[in-house]
């Protein structure tokens, strides 16, 4: 998938990698504030801590969290996928 580098849509100041089926880009500094919440179901709460630095790299996981945050709940497809994106993540980083 071809991936290119294009200005934030809220600050216009931060570059974000974005691929052609997106229609929005937003950087991490902006979706901070939203990213903010008190998660109290255990279960979620472990699903999402994560390090910041794959929220950083990746706008879906932030946007999986948002939805969280935002309507209390999540498909099971929505939390597979979470899930399979996070583990994808983790085994590409290089390990130092």
């Amino acid at each position: 998938m071809a991936q290119y580098q294009q200005k934030c849509m809220r600050c216009k100041k931060n570059y974000v990698l974005v691929s052609n089926r997106q229609k929005y880009a937003i950087c991490y500094d902006c979706q901070k504030d939203e990213l903010k919440g008190e998660i109290k179901e255990p279960k979620m709460k472990k699903m999402f801590n994560i390090p910041d630095k794959l929220y950083k790299e990746n706008s879906f996981l932030r946007n999986i969290k948002i939805n969280y945050l935002r309507y209390g709940q999540l498909t099971e497809k929505q939390i597979e996928a979470f899930k399979k994106t996070v583990k994808k993540m983790k085994e590409d980083s290089p390990k130092v």
